[in-house]
């Protein structure tokens, strides 16, 4: 009865998040709630979700600050000069172009956010790409493809979820598919130079003047971007932000702390006064709330989850389903039903419903939860070209492009990228098969 529950209540949550009938963080709260009160469990409710709420308590603080931190970075003009300087290498050469935006769309993407992404590159380079003629679908092409990599990152929302659904840290799930994000984004590079180099022998190269791009950038920036844009701090932004990473992926000091210290620091030195620093966290903290809300409310879900058993018997399900010689290859069965996992359900759906019976039927033929957590972020590679992710049709609007274009066109690379992950992964035995 409970598998059968559990199984029910997956299903449910599904289509209510798919169908739009409620928002992602509302359908994990209130879902578990409703399934644990009609299995008679309404007294234990309130612990089991706060025992969940804890364990993700860790993911919620380090999101919250990291999200504030990227944002903060954004506005004081971090990215700026990168920009600057791809667009005037680039010039009017389709392969400088194609490989310049690759560049300047993998440096975006540590924002963590696809929107910001989307909005300043092809703010930066919609125009150049139009004035020289590359096929319109080859920009957004290569900006989902690099974001696809850079979602990754524990701040971009997919390992978010991940570590909040198997209640893992960064070191165990990030940290070594660092990697394989590297090997992803040169293949990308890789990806941009053959498509440059198509263009540049299909219509030439086109004189672009370096004044006119360079003053056609300056004119994309608002006044207000100007008046928060700290240009004489820019070393100290980037050596804080290197000092960051290399602090986060040494694993000595917990994340959450890294990012908070890191915060404070970024604000007492680009905003000094108390007005201004206020200002920021207002503004930044309107982007985090809704990510770290959504993983407090998971905390809920999987808390219920595993609180009322559930989990563990859909899980003995599972693995009386699956053939005794196939279990102990969870981690790589995962990483490939991750690919359309992604794909065709939401990263919410698949994470917080799917994952956590998987990886339980995977504990018992002895598959490490990380492994499934590192195997479950393969698919992310064509995540992004799903028909559920409401900012690809941003990219597509800002593109002047139709949605079908960008996934004929865009689709099999993305699937190549997934690959180029796995077989790293596998290379270095954090999946296996």
């Amino acid at each position: 009865m409970l598998a059968v529950a559990g199984f029910s209540m997956i299903i449910v949550f599904m289509f209510l998040i798919m169908t739009k009938k409620l928002a992602p963080m509302l359908a994990l709260m209130i879902v578990p709630i409703l399934f644990a009160l009609g299995l008679g469990f309404g007294p234990g409710i309130g612990k089991m979700a706060m025992a969940g709420v804890k364990q993700v308590a860790p993911t919620g603080v380090m999101l919250f600050f990291a999200i504030i931190y990227f944002s903060l970075m954004l506005e004081a003009g971090l990215f700026s000069p990168l920009v600057k300087k791809v667009l005037i290498w680039v010039k009017g050469d389709p392969l400088k172009i194609c490989v310049g935006t690759a560049i300047l769309a993998t440096g975006v993407s540590f924002d963590g956010d696809g929107s910001t992404t989307y909005l300043i590159t092809t703010a930066a380079l919609y125009t150049i790409h139009r004035k020289v003629g590359i096929k319109p679908v080859i920009l957004p092409t290569i900006v989902i493809l690099c974001n696809s990599v850079l979602n990754i990152i524990p701040w971009g929302g997919p390992t978010a979820r991940v570590l909040a659904a198997l209640h893992l840290e960064i070191g165990e799930v990030f940290t070594p598919m660092i990697p394989g994000m590297v090997v992803g984004a040169l293949y990308i590079w890789a990806f941009s130079y053959y498509l440059g180099k198509k263009e540049r022998e299909r219509i030439g190269t086109v004189a672009l003047d370096e004044k006119s791009i360079v003053a056609q950038y300056e004119a994309s920036i608002t006044d207000e971007e100007k008046e928060m844009a700290r240009p004489k701090l820019i070393w100290f932004n980037l050596i804080l932000t290197v000092v960051l990473f290399v602090t986060l992926m040494s694993d000595v000091v917990p994340s959450a702390i890294i990012f908070m210290v890191g915060t404070a620091l970024a604000l007492m030195v680009n905003y000094p006064k108390s007005k201004e620093q206020s200002a920021r966290l207002i503004s930044s903290g309107s982007n985090a709330i809704p990510v770290v809300g959504m993983v407090f409310a998971a905390g809920i879900f999987t808390g219920i989850m595993s609180g009322t058993k559930m989990v563990e018997v859909m899980a003995q399900a599972i693995v009386h389903a699956i053939p005794v010689s196939m279990g102990p290859h969870m981690g790589f069965i995962s990483a490939f039903l991750s690919l359309p996992g992604v794909f065709f359900l939401t990263n919410d759906a698949y994470y917080f419903g799917v994952l956590p019976v998987l990886n339980q039927a995977a504990n018992s033929y002895g598959v490490p939860t990380a492994m499934m957590g590192i195997a479950s972020l393969i698919g992310q590679g064509a995540h992004l070209l799903s028909p559920l992710v409401p900012s690809t049709y941003l990219l597509v609007g800002l593109n002047k492009i139709e949605f079908g274009d960008l996934q004929r066109y865009a689709l099999l690379p993305a699937i190549g990228l997934s690959f180029c992950m796995l077989i790293v992964a596998l290379l270095r035995g954090i999946v296996t098969i």
